[in-house]
């Protein structure tokens, strides 16, 4: 079994060289380690096709293996994302709140980074690459430990990384990579408590759950996606359309990809079989709904109770008819994992309701839901979409990979 508590040693001891760190320093080594992986690039696709092969033998699903192909257009885009963390403000050391005392006491929260933290992901070999970088730029060390089915891909993508901190002089420790893939050493790992300060898991529900239930280290949840758009009576249905199309069918395997749809009665005659040549000229989807869907979509696959709680990953896509907003919102509730929601509508009042009463991390306006992702929000990478309400909630940058302390300056003062 791996030697969780040596990495986990040589993990607290770059943590505190990395608090030292200026901005600059870290911004050189982030850039740097954009080059280096692009100069590695080779080395990379090498292995990432020996574990596409290794998927396709297994038989894993075309979702599961489009999330983890690599291609030189996506190493590209893990370097972007290097630089464009590098060019963020930097997220320590920033004064949050300032105050005196009548007894003269001057108080500062100041952002500090959270320590050590450990990331447990599946089959998405970009994980290495954006969870270094956010928690580099944050002053984080972080343990990595990703799936078997991406195995090869993080190693030499970690190796990559920790080549260019070496050659910039910084500690390689900053990122270390498990290697064993067993069980045993994934259930070690969550109970690392001395040496890891935040756990953080990005993948399925299972690997979710199994994090929650038996983690002894403080974790941030990063919620599955059953994503829902409702299409108002309101609602420009070519722009509609259009919306549902790029949500369910632009990348089936992610977690902000549209995997329920909620259809005003009203308009729900014309959507319909709009949406379904609509989706024919992309892909076929196979849409499964209720009595009502049927009526209008003879060919619709009956919906069970349990297609409307469900994370597809595939191209199914649940749907239901309501009578009105509060409907929609009601069975949005019910079914959703908190994570995306949309509502097409060109009524304001229809909007601000759906706004304020979606219990979900991000809530979209007229747009698609595959927008809930940190490159799209402007924070560079993300570390995961967290479906939680403490202590980040949605796409997790730089700012939620801090945490903060307060700092008291006196003049002799005592109790």
């Amino acid at each position: 079994m791996t030697d969780l508590k040596e990495m986990g040693k040589r993990a607290v001891a770059a943590k505190y060289m990395l608090q030292t760190l200026s901005d600059d320093d870290k911004n050189k080594a982030l850039t740097a380690a954009a080059d280096g992986l692009l100069a590695d690039a080779e080395a990379i696709l090498g292995a990432n096709k020996e574990d596409m092969q290794a998927g396709q033998e297994n038989g894993m699903h075309e979702g599961l293996l489009d999330r983890l192909r690599l291609t030189m257009t996506r190493i590209e885009a893990m370097a972007l994302g290097l630089r464009q963390v590098a060019e963020l403000p930097d997220p320590v050391g920033k004064i949050l709140e300032e105050w005196r005392r009548p007894n003269g006491l001057r108080l500062r929260k100041v952002s500090v980074p959270l320590g050590v933290a450990g990331i447990i992901y599946e089959s998405r070999p970009n994980v290495t690459a954006d969870a270094f970088a956010l928690c580099f730029k944050a002053g984080n060390a972080v343990i990595l430990k990703g799936g078997s089915d991406a195995i090869r891909s993080n190693m030499a993508i970690a190796a990559s990384l920790r080549k260019s901190l070496e050659q910039n002089h910084m500690p390689q420790d900053a990122v270390q990579l498990i290697a064993s893939t067993d069980r045993e050493t994934t259930a070690a790992f969550m109970k690392c408590r001395e040496y890891i300060d935040v756990l953080i898991p990005r993948g399925s529900a299972g690997l979710i759950r199994a994090t929650v239930e038996n983690s002894t280290i403080p974790i941030i949840e990063t919620g599955t996606g059953n994503c829902h758009i409702f299409i108002d009576e309101t609602a420009n249905l070519t722009d509609a359309v259009n919306i549902v199309v790029n949500a369910k069918t632009q990348r089936i395997g992610v977690c902000n990809a549209c995997e329920s749809l909620v259809i005003h009665e009203k308009i729900a005659d014309t959507f319909l079989p709009a949406l379904k040549e609509g989706l024919a000229r992309v892909h076929e989807v196979e849409i499964r709904g209720d009595e009502r869907i049927r009526r209008i979509l003879p060919d619709v696959t009956p919906a069970l109770e349990e297609d409307y709680g469900k994370e597809y990953l595939d191209y199914v896509l649940s749907a239901v008819i309501v009578k009105n907003v509060q409907e929609a919102i009601a069975h949005i509730n019910r079914y959703s994992t908190h994570h995306s929601e949309a509502i097409i509508t060109q009524e304001e009042s229809h909007a601000r309701l759906f706004t304020r009463d979606i219990d979900s991390a991000c809530v979209y306006v007229n747009a698609s839901t595959r927008f809930t992702d940190g490159f799209e929000f402007g924070f560079g990478a993300e570390i995961g979409i967290s479906t939680q309400k403490l202590h980040a909630r949605g796409p997790m940058g730089l700012p939620q990979l801090t945490t903060y302390k307060y700092i008291v300056e006196g003049n002799g003062q005592v109790r």
